[in-house]
C-alpha cells in the first residue's frame, strides 16, 4: 500500500502481508553528495499461503529513490523480471523462501520532505514514522511486518565520528581513505517505522540504569557540544521513567544500551525508535538560567512517553495505522500517570483535561471529527491528532476506572504476555482486558473506539425527604459527526460522591466515592437512607471525556469549591463560578 496515489485506504480492506521478512541486513554508505543503501532480505512465504499454491507476488514500497539493482538468491535480475513503478517494486518469486538484495541510491541532502534519511546542519538523521522507510530502500513499509535488523553504517570518520542505529553495537572499526564503520544489531523484531540512524559529530553524556533483574544498561544522550551541560534533567527523567515502569507495570528494559539523540534540527518533537530515540533539543535541553518549570515538566513527560513506547508501541506494535491509538493513546495515559506520580496528581489531571477540552473537544465538534480508531484515511500523517492521542488516553483511563487498579494491571500483564513481539489491534487490547477480568463485558465499551464525537450528559436530581431517597437521572447523547449521523449509547464510568450542605462527606454504602456505570441513553440511579438532600460531586476526576450540561445551583457550586475532597471537581466548580460571574457582568 502507498498513500502517494491519494487513494482512500479502508480499515475493512486490511490483508496480512503474504511474506515474512525474517531478517534485514542494511549497509548504508554515506558518500559525497549521496548515499548508497544495500538491503539484504531473508523472505519466507506467510501463513496465508496454502499447500501447493504458487508463491504469492511480492510488492515492496519504494519512493523518491533510485533503484540500482535487484539480486535474488545471488542472481542479478534483468529489468524485465520485475517492475518498479508507482512507488512499488513488484516481483513474482519462484520459491517459498529466498533472499533478495536491493541496492538504492538516495540524496539525503536534497530530502526536503524530511522523511527517511535526511541531512541537516552537517549530520545525517532519520524519521521513518509513518511511511518514511520506503524512501531509503524498497521494503514492505507497513507496521505489521516485523523483522530483525542488522545495520552497518560507513562514513568519513572526521566529519561523522558518531555512527548510530538501533540495538546493540556489535562491531566497529576503521576503513581505508579515512572512513570508518559501525555495525548495530537489534535482536527484537520491529517494523520499519521504528528504524533509526544518525551520523554526525555530537557530544555525549553517559550514565547507567540497573534493572530489577540486575542488568546494567548504558544510558547515553547525544547532543550538540554547546548543549552538553544542559542534559542532566533529561537523564534523571529517563532513569525515573525506567524505574516507574518496572514498579507500576513490571516492564523491564531489554537492550544493553538506551540512546537519545537530541538535535536542534530534528523535524518532530520526539520519536520512539527502538533503543535510539531522536528528539528535538527543546525536549531534552534545559538550563536553570533560561528554562521554566513547565519546560522541566515537559522534558520529564516527553522523555517518559518515548521510553514507555519500548513496550507499548515497540515490543507490541500496531497491525495497521488505523490502530495508531493502540500505542499512542495507551502511552499517553501511561505518561500522564507517571507525571502525576512525579508531580501533583491534582495539577496533572487538571492540565490533562484543559488540553482535552481546548483541543480534542473542538476537534470532535468540527468537520474533522473522527473516531479514536478511524475507518479510512487518505494521508496517515493527518491522523496524528488530539482524538487519537488524548481521547485515546481517556478511553484507556476509563478502563482503569471500570476495572480498578488491580484489574487494569492484570489486563496489562495479559496483554503483554499474549502479544509480545506481535502487531495487534485495539480489539486485541480490549480482549486482554476483558479476559483478565471475568464478569466485565466490554463489548459496548468498544464503541468508544469506533464512534466519533463528544457525548453530552444531562443530570437531574430528586430527593424525597419522607422516604430518605435520592434519585439521580443521567441522560447521554452524542451529536452527529461527519459520516456518523446516528449515535449509539456508550458505556462509561461516572465517579460520584455526596456532600452535606456544609461540605461534610456523605458516604454511599460506606464509601466516599462510587463508580456508576452508564450504559443507557437515560438511566436512573437510586439510593435509600440518605439523611438529607445531598450536594452531588459529579464526574469526579473527570472520569469520562464528556460535556456535562449545567445543572447545579450557585450554592452547590460554592459548597463544592470550598469542601469537595476531589481536587478536580473543586477546581472545576471554581472555574464555572468564575465564568458565571464574568458573564453576569457582561
Amino acid at each position: 500500500m502507498t498513500t502517494s496515489t491519494h487513494r482512500t485506504i479502508y480499515r475493512q480492506d486490511y490483508q496480512p502481508f503474504p511474506w515474512r521478512v525474517q531478517e534485514i541486513n542494511l549497509l548504508i554508505e554515506h558518500l559525497a553528495g549521496y548515499s548508497l543503501v544495500t538491503s539484504r532480505l531473508s523472505l519466507q512465504s506467510g501463513a496465508t499461503k496454502k499447500l501447493g499454491e504458487d508463491p504469492p507476488s511480492l510488492r515492496l514500497n519504494g519512493e523518491r529513490l533510485e533503484l540500482l539493482s535487484v539480486v535474488v538468491d545471488g542472481r542479478a535480475l534483468t529489468e524485465n523480471e520485475y517492475q518498479f513503478t508507482g512507488g512499488e517494486l513488484l516481483y513474482q518469486p519462484r520459491a517459498d523462501e529466498f533472499s533478495m538484495e536491493i541496492v538504492t541510491k538516495i540524496h539525503p541532502g536534497n530530502n526536503t520532505a524530511l522523511e527517511g534519511i535526511y541531512r541537516s546542519n552537517g549530520m545525517y538523521c532519520s524519521q521513518c514514522e509513518a511511511e518514511g522507510f520506503r524512501t531509503i530502500t524498497c521494503y514492505p513499509d507497513r507496521p505489521d511486518v516485523l523483522s530483525v535488523f542488522t545495520v552497518r553504517i560507513e562514513a568519513d570518520k572526521k566529519t561523522y565520528p558518531l555512527l548510530l542505529a538501533n540495538g546493540n553495537l556489535i562491531e566497529s572499526g576503521d576503513l581505508p581513505d579515512g572512513r570508518h564503520y559501525a555495525v548495530w544489531h537489534d535482536p527484537f523484531p520491529k517494523p520499519a517505522y521504528l528504524f533509526a540512524t544518525v551520523a554526525g559529530n555530537l557530544a555525549c553524556i553517559e550514565d547507567e540504569f540497573v534493572t530489577r533483574s540486575g542488568r546494567r544498561v548504558a544510558l547515553r544522550i547525544y547532543v550538540e557540544e554547546h548543549n552538553k551541560d544542559k542534559c542532566g534533567h533529561a537523564m534523571a527523567s529517563l532513569q525515573k521513567a525506567m524505574r516507574w515502569d518496572e514498579d507500576v507495570y513490571g516492564l523491564e528494559y531489554d537492550l544493553d544500551i538506551y540512546m537519545i539523540v537530541a538535535v536542534e534540527d530534528f523535524n518532530m518533537g520526539a520519536m520512539e525508535n527502538k533503543g535510539l530515540n531522536v528528539f528535538n533539543a527543546k525536549n531534552i535541553v534545559a538550563s536553570p538560567m533560561t528554562a521554566t518549570d513547565l519546560d522541566y515538566q515537559t522534558i520529564e513527560a516527553v522523555v517518559a512517553h518515548e521510553y514507555f513506547h519500548n513496550w507499548t508501541g515497540n515490543r507490541i506494535t500496531c497491525r495497521d495505522w488505523f490502530q495508531l491509538s493502540l500505542k499512542e493513546g495507551l502511552t499517553v495515559f501511561r505518561d500522564q500517570r507517571f507525571s502525576a506520580d512525579m508531580q501533583s496528581r491534582a495539577v496533572q489531571r487538571i492540565d490533562d483535561v484543559r488540553i482535552l477540552r481546548a483541543g480534542q473537544f473542538r476537534e470532535d465538534a468540527g468537520p474533522m471529527a473522527h473516531p479514536v480508531r478511524p475507518d479510512s484515511y487518505v494521508e496517515i500523517n493527518n491522523f496524528y491528532t488530539a482524538t487519537v492521542y488524548n481521547k485515546g488516553a481517556e478511553v484507556v483511563r476509563m478502563l482503569h476506572t471500570l476495572l480498578g487498579a488491580k484489574g487494569f494491571r492484570a489486563g496489562m500483564d495479559l496483554y503483554v504476555a499474549r502479544h509480545d513481539g506481535q502487531a495487534v489491534t485495539c480489539d486485541d487490547f480490549l480482549a486482554a482486558m476483558a479476559d483478565a477480568n471475568p464478569g466485565h463485558d466490554l463489548r459496548q465499551f468498544s464503541r468508544w473506539y469506533s464512534q466519533a464525537g463528544t457525548p453530552h450528559l444531562t443530570v437531574a436530581e430528586d430527593y424525597d425527604r419522607d422516604k430518605r431517597r435520592y434519585r439521580l437521572l443521567v441522560g447521554q447523547s452524542t451529536p452527529p459527526t461527519p459520516g456518523q449521523p446516528d449515535k449509539e449509547p456508550l458505556h462509561m464510568p461516572l465517579t460520584i460522591g455526596l456532600l452535606t450542605a456544609d461540605g461534610a462527606v456523605m458516604p454511599i454504602a460506606g464509601e466516599e466515592n462510587t463508580v456508576l456505570q452508564l450504559r443507557q441513553a437515560r438511566q436512573e440511579f437510586i439510593w435509600d437512607n440518605i439523611p438529607a438532600r445531598p450536594v452531588l460531586s459529579f464526574l469526579r476526576n473527570f472520569s469520562a471525556p464528556v460535556v456535562v450540561e449545567p445543572f447545579q445551583s450557585r450554592a452547590d457550586l460554592l459548597t463544592l469549591m470550598a469542601h469537595d475532597s476531589d481536587p478536580f471537581n473543586r477546581w472545576d466548580a471554581a472555574a464555572r463560578l468564575a465564568e458565571e460571574t464574568i458573564l453576569a457582568g457582561v
